[in-house]
């Protein structure tokens, strides 16, 4: 499943819909509010999960060469947030749901969280 499709499947608000989206595959997943947790043992190419909606996401996505991240529980970032994300090629989506919810529905597809 790609990106696109996983969004739509979520049902998944585009944040970035200026971002082109990853090519390939979405076949790893990460949840986590602990940025250095994030940084440490998410999947490259993968996708997080997450309620932290400040600046520093989007640099740990960078860093971690994540695909996307999604923000949970009705959580959204501030304009500045977004457009710095635009800037650094990375997807932001959001969902009202839970986090739980959000990464089972994704476990449910398929996608399943790996350590490299």
């Amino acid at each position: 499943m790609n990106l696109a499709e996983l969004a739509r499947e979520l049902k998944l608000e585009n944040l970035t819909p200026h971002v082109r989206a990853a090519p390939g595959q979405v076949s790893a997943g990460y949840a986590s509010d602990l940025l250095s947790d994030v940084l440490a043992g998410a999947p490259k190419g993968g996708v997080l999960v997450t309620v932290q909606v400040h600046l520093n996401v989007v640099a740990v996505a960078v860093h971690a060469e994540l695909a996307a991240v999604i923000f949970a529980a009705g959580r959204r970032p501030e304009p500045d947030v977004i457009a710095k994300a635009a800037e650094e090629g990375v997807a932001l989506y959001a969902s009202d749901e839970t986090a739980f919810d959000i990464v089972g529905r994704m476990y449910a597809m398929g996608i399943r969280g790996r350590r490299e």
